[in-house]
């Protein structure tokens, strides 16, 4: 099968199309012949040397396409059935891909947007989980109309908290849309947001890590109630909860999505795609901030 892959750390150019074995899934997995797979920041991460230190190394952890092969004691899917989750073996951008955790593809949805589902709903509801929000509770998202972001706002709604979400004016109406109070980000962002809750809000979710720690836990009143996906030292630094997938991922997420995007308690983020051989192009432009939404690879 064809798999994107690297041999060496670097920029995007040393990413390579290449010729490997057709994976195998084991017990409870599927594989399934893929027809997208998400794009991450997390992935030119990994290409720069960030994250793991082996060579070569596959690419991608989140995809969507057709199950071809069941492992030992798969009964809730069949053969042909279209299916999005995630890869663990972190080689989700292939022609082929082995899924650990996966569900049926919403009736409403392409192969693009549900490939665009699994890092953000999984990310936004371990937080969501983390954080303890709850119906009543008040929310600050920092970083909201982003694909994690907006997703956060979005779980958060439905679980009836009350939700505030910084972004650019730009992006203000879009939070509207979503059920979000949106205000402006930057200088004076505690003033902004006591201005819409005098006392405060109960918790507070930093995606964007735009070192806006110090003002969340203020706003907050305290570490315990702010969690951040996004600011690594911040969190050391700050005592606040920095939320990690190794610590154990909200793999739950998959199985409710698709009731909530079918009612309309749920919209994607806006999906740019990419031929699969346009992989570089892709990371070169996620990476340098130039994608609105969810960047998604196309295969075969």
């Amino acid at each position: 099968m064809k798999a994107v892959r690297f041999s060496a750390f670097g920029g995007p150019e040393v990413l390579e199309i290449v010729d490997l074995p057709d994976p195998r899934p084991a017990q409870g997995q599927v594989r399934i012949a893929v027809r997208a797979a998400g794009v991450n920041a997390s992935d030119w991460k990994k290409r720069q040397g960030l994250m793991d230190e082996e060579l070569p190394q596959t690419m991608g952890y989140e995809a969507a396409g057709v199950v071809d092969e069941l492992g030992a004691g798969v009964v809730d899917v069949a053969v042909g059935d279209p299916v999005f989750g995630f890869c663990e073996q972190g080689a989700a951008q292939a022609e082929l891909a082995v899924l650990s955790h996966y569900a049926p593809i919403p009736p409403s949805l392409g192969f693009a947007g549900a490939a665009a589902l699994p890092a953000a709903i999984e990310t936004a509801t371990r937080a969501l989980d983390q954080l303890g929000v709850v119906d009543g509770s008040t929310l600050l998202v920092n970083g909201a109309s982003g694909a994690v972001g907006s997703a956060a706002v979005q779980l958060a709604v439905v679980r009836g908290a009350r939700v505030i979400g910084t972004a650019g004016p730009a992006n203000h109406s879009y939070l509207r849309g979503l059920g979000a109070e949106p205000v402006a980000y930057g200088d004076g962002l505690a003033e902004r947001v006591r201005a819409l809750a005098p006392d405060g809000v109960d918790l507070a979710l930093d995606v964007a890590g735009s070192g806006v720690l110090p003002e969340l836990i203020d706003i907050a009143d305290g570490p315990a109630n702010v969690v951040t996906i996004a600011d690594f030292a911040g969190a050391r630094r700050h005592g606040v909860v920095f939320s990690r997938g190794d610590t154990g991922r909200a793999v739950h997420a998959l199985a409710g999505i698709g009731k909530l995007i079918e009612t309309g308690r749920f919209t994607l983020p806006a999906v740019r795609t990419f031929p699969l051989s346009e992989v570089a192009e892709a990371h070169r432009l996620g990476e340098e901030g130039q994608v609105r939404g969810k960047i998604v690879l196309l295969v075969g």
